[in-house]
């Protein structure tokens, strides 16, 4: 009897250790169940992404309020068009903004910060962001500075 009820303890044990495990990854990677679906989309395109991937988040003074939801290719320009669909609460981002490709941290995730402009009119769903910053690609500065010293 005694044994079995370690083995019970240890099996509640370890469910909990994988449900906890479970709601951490989904959490880490930005899924979420019955998320907010009342956005509208904006447009930008960069030069370089850098490793920005879809559901990268989209911030304004470090406050989330939306995220990739979209990147490809255009090809006209070849340069990468990035959708963001930015929650519809924050309806009053102005029209001259800029977005810059930014990292968390030393190593961290790419994500677009957005810098608020001064314009009157806000964007609208559909509408495309001029001013954009393309990531900063640590191996391109690397490269930079040795050819800076040979």
């Amino acid at each position: 009897m005694q044994i079995r009820t370690i083995e019970i303890v240890v099996g509640a044990f370890m469910l909990a250790g994988l449900i906890s495990l479970a709601i951490l990854a989904v959490r880490v990677s930005g899924f979420a169940v019955g998320a907010n679906t009342d956005t509208y989309s904006v447009y930008a395109k960069f030069e370089n992404i850098g490793g920005l991937v879809v559901r990268s988040k989209v911030s304004v003074a470090g406050v989330y309020v939306g995220q990739v939801a979209e990147i490809t290719l255009d090809p006209k320009t070849f340069q990468a068009k990035v959708r963001m669909d930015i929650q519809s609460e924050h309806n009053n981002i102005p029209k001259d903004s800029t977005a810059a490709i930014l990292t968390e941290g030393l190593l961290g995730g790419k994500y677009i910060g957005l810098t608020i402009g001064a314009d009157e009119q806000s964007l609208k769903d559909g509408d495309e962001i001029i001013d954009t910053q393309s990531a900063i690609v640590l191996e391109d500065l690397i490269g930079q500075f040795l050819m800076k010293q040979i």
